[in-house]
């Protein structure tokens, strides 16, 4: 893929839901595709088939190798450089991620721009409300997405139809980039309806987003009200054993909130890294040793040991993803995260005993005893523990320690610099106000 800022590809494939099942438009300009209800679900679902390409590999990677529970096993030393937190501005994983979030932005913008002037005649309140609630949720994410990597960002609102058009402009930032992201998810909020669907984002999905916006900017009133509106929703639940969740090929559980659907047309290939050969698979990311101490620990892994299986070699593989063809889905939020979210605001807050029964009910999902604590300190170490364990396989484990402060003492660096990865080398070539992260070589 050639890596300039704002590079765009024809639409994919359909999505899973009524509301999305209509084939997606070639072509990446809004207003001269959206004339109509169809063309503007089309154009929705190339939103969503970009969304699902960036999550589908490369931004996962970055959070599974620079946390604590992955090991590579392939020969690509570019993929090391994650696990070494030595990563270069000249590595692809980082460029592919950067042009695949930026190619989702220009979607989502040139619906959102398109919806906001078309004739109310030409679609309908109901349907321009969904289509353009759903853009601004999904370029919202895409914005936190790229704010949790980099910090600042260029902030992109209008939409590009062409190579180049956005030259010039500089990166805004980490605070007015996180000031974009809860003004997309709020507009989005009270444009959707509250109904539950686990394959495409209503209101009930932007408030989870909201819950975990607000966990990252600390603002623990907001985040534990906001988790609550899920946790209080008979929708959703801790389907039990903490395995229900993914395993005999079953989607779109009541532990979903939101999650990125596959077809045999539009594969997942997380699938391909994860299984070991004699599973059709290559294996190059695998459970490195402490994981799979911890997971196979009945005090602390319990029923989450699923998540790992061994080879016919003996050697330990990750079984999140294992189905064939390869349609497993992406999990963007589950409930458990949550339970997870107000445990860790409601600590915060001093409020210990609940935020232990929150803690609890997780464990106990796994199977796991509960635990008391006297300290708040003690009981963020176990959420962070928690966490750790319950998402092991789910980008989290790297965010969740930048974002604590404690990913230099858990993994071992000294450098500031490197809670942040640097902007692709291709795209500070491209554009000459594109300042690279400090700590850097240009």
């Amino acid at each position: 893929m050639k890596n300039v800022i704002y590079i765009f590809f024809l639409f994919g494939l359909t999505a899973c839901t009524s509301f999305l099942e209509v084939e997606p438009k070639s072509s990446i300009s809004g207003e001269s595709v959206i004339v109509d209800e169809t063309s503007a679900k089309a154009a929705l679902n190339g939103a969503y088939s970009a969304l699902r390409d960036y999550y589908s590999v490369n931004y996962q990677s970055i959070a599974y190798l620079s946390g604590d529970n992955i090991e590579w096993t392939g020969s690509q030393s570019q993929v090391q450089e994650f696990i070494n937190h030595r990563v270069k501005p000249e590595n692809p994983t980082i460029s592919s991620t950067w042009s695949g979030i930026y190619k989702t932005i220009n979607r989502a913008n040139s619906i959102i721009k398109t919806l906001k002037t078309i004739s109310s005649e030409s679609i309908s309140t109901t349907v321009r409300n969904q289509v353009l609630g759903q853009a601004l949720a999904i370029r919202g994410l895409a914005y936190f997405d790229l704010v949790r990597v980099w910090g600042g960002v260029p902030i992109i609102t209008e939409p590009t139809d062409r190579v180049g058009q956005n030259v010039g402009i500089p990166r805004a930032t980490a605070e007015e980039t996180y000031l974009q992201v809860l003004s997309d998810l709020n507009e989005a909020e009270g444009l959707l309806p509250s109904t539950t669907d686990r394959f495409s984002i209503t209101k009930k999905t932007v408030q989870a987003l909201k819950a975990r916006y607000f966990l990252y900017r600390k603002e623990w009133q907001q985040a534990q009200a906001y988790a609550s509106l899920l946790i209080d929703d008979p929708e959703y639940e801790l389907v039990n054993p903490y395995y229900n969740f993914f395993v005999d090929n079953v989607v779109g559980t009541k532990e979903s909130v939101f999650e990125l659907f596959y077809s045999a047309n539009e594969l997942n290939p997380h699938r391909g890294q994860w299984q070991p050969q004699n599973n059709g698979g290559t294996r190059q990311w695998a459970p490195n040793a402490a994981l799979v101490t911890l997971l196979n620990d009945p005090t602390k892994g319990g029923a989450r040991s699923a998540l790992i299986a061994k080879d016919n070699q003996d050697r330990w593989y990750g079984n999140l993803y294992y189905r064939s063809p390869a349609t497993d889905p992406t999990y963007i939020v589950r409930i458990a995260e949550l339970f997870l979210i107000r445990a860790e605001a409601l600590a915060q807050l001093n409020q210990i005993e609940v935020a232990q029964q929150d803690l609890n009910r997780v464990r106990s999902r796994a199977q796991l005893q509960p635990l008391n604590f006297e300290s708040k300190e003690d009981l963020l170490i176990a959420i962070e523990e928690e966490r750790r364990l319950e998402f092991a396989l789910e980008a989290h484990r790297w965010f969740d320690l930048v974002r604590t402060g404690r990913a230099k003492s858990v993994l071992g660096f000294t450098e500031d610099y490197k809670l942040l990865l640097p902007i692709p080398y291709s795209q500070i070539l491209a554009d000459h106000v594109l300042k690279q992260n400090p700590g850097y070589s240009l």
